[in-house]
């Protein structure tokens, strides 16, 4: 039997439903309907029923969704349990405050090590993240397995990083440079993250008031 195709649209309405889910179990609801949350999330009920039945459906006609249990099955399909080792490269205002607020832990990932360039920086340890000279990078990544790359350089640094990290074998680039790296990559998937998308994308509708 030939599998689907699960559409990058579905596998990124995951995290919503995830996200809706920790806030029910957060508040102490055990079950839920399709139709609830919908209404909550603003999709169709048959949307996200189409959407849950691409991984096995998890819900009982008549009674819904166990709250805790589809929680539990969305964290497996995001691979939120795998503990991904992870690498921070660039630690200035972006970096910074990743480390600072972005809990990877909670996510699935493990963050082991930071990279920079400035000497007042290298040595140090923010949040229990120590900060090595990016002069050790190759060194690391020879050394280590790693899967994922945050890259919070400066863009005029991130193609080159971005084809040191796909030349060992990084399998994952979060790329918050606003530069397109994925050519000089290799194999790793990148996931770029632009703050001007959403916000534009809120201009967008404002404008059409």
């Amino acid at each position: 039997m030939q599998e689907r195709k699960i559409s990058d649209n579905v596998i990124r309405r995951l995290p919503r439903y995830l996200r809706k889910l920790n806030e029910l179990q957060a508040n102490g609801v055990k079950r839920v309907s399709s139709f609830t949350l919908a209404e909550q999330l603003g999709l169709t009920a048959s949307q996200i029923r189409q959407d849950l039945n691409y991984f096995g459906g998890f819900g009982l006609q008549g009674y819904g969704y166990n709250v805790d249990a589809l929680r539990d099955e969305i964290e497996r399909i995001l691979g939120m349990k795998r503990g991904y080792r992870a690498i921070l490269i660039g630690v200035g205002n972006i970096g910074h405050a990743l480390i600072e607020r972005f809990q990877f832990n909670d996510w699935g990932f493990v963050l082991e090590c930071a990279f920079d360039v400035e000497p007042e920086l290298v040595g140090t340890v923010q949040k229990g993240i120590p900060v090595c000279a990016a002069a050790a990078l190759p060194d690391y990544l020879r050394s280590n397995q790693i899967d994922v790359a945050v890259l919070a350089v400066p863009s005029t640094e991130a193609l080159k990083v971005a084809e040191e990290l796909g030349r060992y074998g990084v399998k994952g680039i979060w790329n918050f440079t606003n530069v397109d790296v994925q050519m000089v990559a290799g194999n790793a998937i990148v996931e770029n993250v632009h703050f001007s998308d959403s916000l534009l994308a809120m201009s967008y509708y404002l404008s059409q008031e």
